[in-house]
């Protein structure tokens, strides 16, 4: 049984101290080790999407539980990891295995545990649509349990476990369904044009190295400089609002949906000029306006700050309101003074 402390620095650059799980196991011993500390718990994964503000006024456990196994059924293969994979490592292992499903989410960052949590996607392509099932740990009753995907409430970038079930249990192990031979969606425009021009029969490397080219050319290391990744989830809209804002806006930059029109967030913030905006240390990247950056050392008010006038300055331009793809923490009322709105 092991329970470290751990001083993990989430992407943007804000430190957060926490405990390290290696273990199922691990979690029996936070009852007794923590009886003195308040009782609401938070769940780090690889510290890729979220925003801590001011003091966190809870228990913070980081799984990081290891491994990755394969089975064979049929034309499919499942693969369980555990949770503290990182996410990256896992398609590189299942792209050196052969294996097809994964290659359009080459290069997210976090953790494979956080993966089902925020139902990561990329280039037209959502874990939900590969998850079987999600091996949790409930922490008040130290009891494993396995949720299939039905089970996981997904949606556009969220789950059960951002919900009923947010602080109230572990992921410890995630199973996906990969194909044995390759099934492409290169439905995405930039990246089925990058795939055309390599070659006639493309390979899964070959997409993974596509996307992670894409990614690279538009969003930042958060080793060089501080950030999450895309803050805002890009925002559906009805039929008839999107019909009305084309009227206004020609050039606008959206994609059918069953129930109405996902717009472009980083399109609506680049043309609220604010595109490479910067107040200090926090500011927009000058190449992806989606993405809020530390450029130094930001406290984590100031790039909330950022973010309210990008939200502010979207609403005031086209009625739409931006919601934070990015978990943000912490002191709310430190939250709520930022001005952002959060839902």
């Amino acid at each position: 049984m092991q329970l470290n402390n751990s001083h993990p620095q989430v992407t943007f650059g804000v430190p957060l101290r926490a405990l390290s799980v290696t273990s199922c196991d691990s979690v029996m011993a936070i009852q007794h080790n923590l009886q003195d500390l308040p009782q609401s718990t938070y769940i780090l994964g690889g510290g890729s999407n979220i925003l801590p503000v001011g003091y966190l006024n809870a228990h913070v456990i980081k799984p990081d539980l290891q491994g990755i196994r394969y089975e064979h059924t049929g034309d499919s293969v499942l693969v369980t990891a555990g949770a503290g994979v990182v996410w990256h490592d896992l398609v590189l292992d299942t792209l050196a295995q052969g294996y097809s499903g994964l290659e359009n989410l080459s290069l997210i960052p976090g953790s494979v545990g956080a993966a089902p949590i925020q139902n990561i996607g990329a280039y037209g392509v959502e874990l939900s649509e590969r998850l079987v099932e999600v091996e949790v740990l409930d922490i008040q009753s130290r009891q494993i349990l396995m949720l299939s995907n039905e089970e996981c409430e997904f949606d556009y970038r969220d789950s059960i476990f951002k919900h009923e079930l947010k602080g109230r249990v572990i992921v410890t192990h995630v199973t996906l369904k990969l194909d044995r031979e390759p099934q492409f969606n290169l439905t995405y425009g930039a990246l089925g044009n990058a795939v055309a021009c390599l070659n006639d029969n493309p390979t899964t490397t070959d997409v993974s190295n596509a996307v992670i080219q894409i990614r690279r050319s538009k969003l930042p290391d958060p080793e060089l400089l501080g950030n999450a990744g895309s803050f805002f989830k890009n925002p559906l809209v009805s039929s008839e609002q999107y019909n009305q804002l084309k009227l206004e806006f020609p050039g606008m930059v959206a994609y059918i949906q069953d129930d109405g029109f996902k717009l472009a967030a980083g399109w609506l913030v680049e043309q609220c000029g604010l595109k490479g905006y910067r107040h200090g240390d926090a500011g927009v990247h000058d190449k992806q306006a989606l993405v809020i950056v530390n450029h130094g050392k930001a406290r984590a008010e100031e790039l909330l700050s950022v973010a309210a006038k990008v939200q502010h300055n979207v609403f005031d331009k086209f009625g739409v309101r931006l919601t934070p793809e990015v978990q943000i923490i912490g002191d709310s009322e430190l939250i709520e003074r930022s001005g952002l709105i959060l839902a």
